[in-house]
């Protein structure tokens, strides 16, 4: 196994706002807290076939490929994975290094040893009824650990979290 490529950036040029992260106009160095972001090279996935029912790859350090499918609650065959079912075996996983990493900096890593975090990812009509589309709701369910304020800073250091809360920085590209 290779080591992950990453690369640091700085963030001198954007501010983060409600709405994500955008670049900053008039707005002085010195008024910008320097930040940095991580940069994975490798991890790109890509999607293939009839949308929803084709083939998603995803390479890097531990190539995966997975037959996707409408979930049968939905009207599909189930006889896949979909993407919330993804989306929250992601947003599990990272809120839990979240979770240990913020009891490990309070100095109380054992509070987070035995945690057990599920997600729970919702998909349906989004809350504004002008809005096309579906809407996501996603409930996180931390269990083994007690302590309020490292759920809460978990909650705030994790990237799943910051993006649903703040907005993530999305650019589509036409190739």
């Amino acid at each position: 196994m290779h080591p992950t490529q990453a690369a640091f950036r700085p963030l001198t040029h954007r501010v983060l706002t409600g709405a994500g992260i955008r670049y900053a106009r008039n707005v002085k160095a010195a008024n910008i807290s320097k930040r940095t972001i991580l940069t994975l090279k490798d991890h790109v996935a890509t999607a293939e076939g009839p949308g929803r029912n084709g083939i998603v790859k995803s390479f890097g350090d531990s190539p995966l490929e997975l037959k996707m499918s409408m979930p049968k609650a939905a009207g599909g065959k189930g006889d896949g994975q979909n993407p919330e079912q993804l989306f929250a075996m992601g947003y599990a996983s990272c809120f839990l290094g979240a979770l240990q990493l913020a009891a490990a900096r309070a100095n109380k890593k054992e509070l987070a040893e035995n945690a057990k975090v599920t997600a729970n990812v919702f998909l349906g009509h989004p809350s504004e009824p002008d809005i096309d589309g579906f809407g996501l709701r996603v409930e996180i369910n931390v269990e083994g650990c007690d302590n309020d304020e490292i759920i809460a800073a978990a909650h705030e250091f994790c990237p799943y979290s910051r993006a649903l809360k703040h907005g993530a920085e999305v650019t589509v590209h036409k190739v």
